[in-house]
C-alpha cells in the first residue's frame, strides 16, 4: 500500500479530474505514480509539462527508455523498472536490450554511451569530467542532445524518488530489481 495518498476518480477535485482526463486521453490509463503526483496539482502539471517538452527533443524514444531503465535500476525503484520495462517493450526494445539497459549499457554502441553518461550524471550528481563529455560528443551527440540527456536524468531521478518515497503500488507487470534496495 502506498505511503502517500493516491488520488482516485472518487476523491479527486475538479482540477485533478481534469488532469486525469487529459492523461487518460493520452495514455489510455492514469498510472498510479501520477495519482500520487496529483496530491499537488501544481507538481503534476509541472511534471507533465516537463515530460511533454522532453518528448519533443532530439533524443529518440528508445534512448529515453534505455536511460529510464538504467536509472530505475541504479536508483532501486521497482515501480520505475516495471513501468519502463513495459513502456520500453511497447516502444520496441527487446528483452535482451532491456536487460542490457538495466545493467547500464546497450546493444547499440551509440546508445550505450548515452546510458553510461546518464548513469554517471546520476551517480556523481552532475560532476562529470571532460573526458565523459567528449566521449558523448564523439559518439555523435550534440550539445542539445547532452542537455536532453541531463534533463532525462533529472526527470527520472524525480520519478524514482517519488516511487520509492511513496512505495506506490505497481500497476504494470511487476519486474523485480536485480539487487536489493
Amino acid at each position: 500500500m502506498s505511503r502517500i495518498n493516491m488520488i482516485t476518480a472518487e476523491n479527486a477535485t475538479p482540477e485533478q479530474k481534469a488532469l486525469f482526463s487529459a492523461i487518460q486521453d493520452q495514455l489510455g490509463m492514469v498510472p498510479n505514480f501520477l495519482k500520487i503526483f496529483a496530491n499537488s496539482p501544481s507538481a503534476l502539471k509541472a511534471f507533465l509539462g516537463l515530460h511533454s517538452i522532453t518528448g519533443e527533443g532530439s533524443l529518440d524514444a528508445l534512448t529515453k527508455e534505455r536511460i529510464a531503465l538504467a536509472l530505475a535500476e541504479q536508483n532501486a525503484c521497482e515501480y520505475c523498472v516495471s513501468a519502463h520495462t513495459a513502456i520500453g517493450r511497447k516502444a520496441g526494445l527487446s528483452s535482451a536490450e532491456i536487460e542490457a539497459n538495466r545493467i547500464g549499457t546497450s546493444q547499440d554502441a551509440k546508445a550505450a554511451i548515452a546510458v553510461k553518461f546518464a548513469k554517471s550524471l546520476a551517480e556523481h550528481k552532475g560532476e562529470v569530467n571532460t573526458s565523459e563529455l567528449l566521449e558523448v560528443r564523439n559518439a555523435g551527440y550534440s550539445d542539445a542532445d547532452i542537455v536532453e540527456i541531463i534533463t532525462h536524468v533529472g526527470m527520472n531521478i524525480l520519478t524514482n524518488i517519488l516511487g520509492k518515497a511513496s512505495r506506490v503500488e505497481i500497476d504494470f507487470p511487476k519486474v523485480a530489481l536485480k539487487k536489493a534496495a
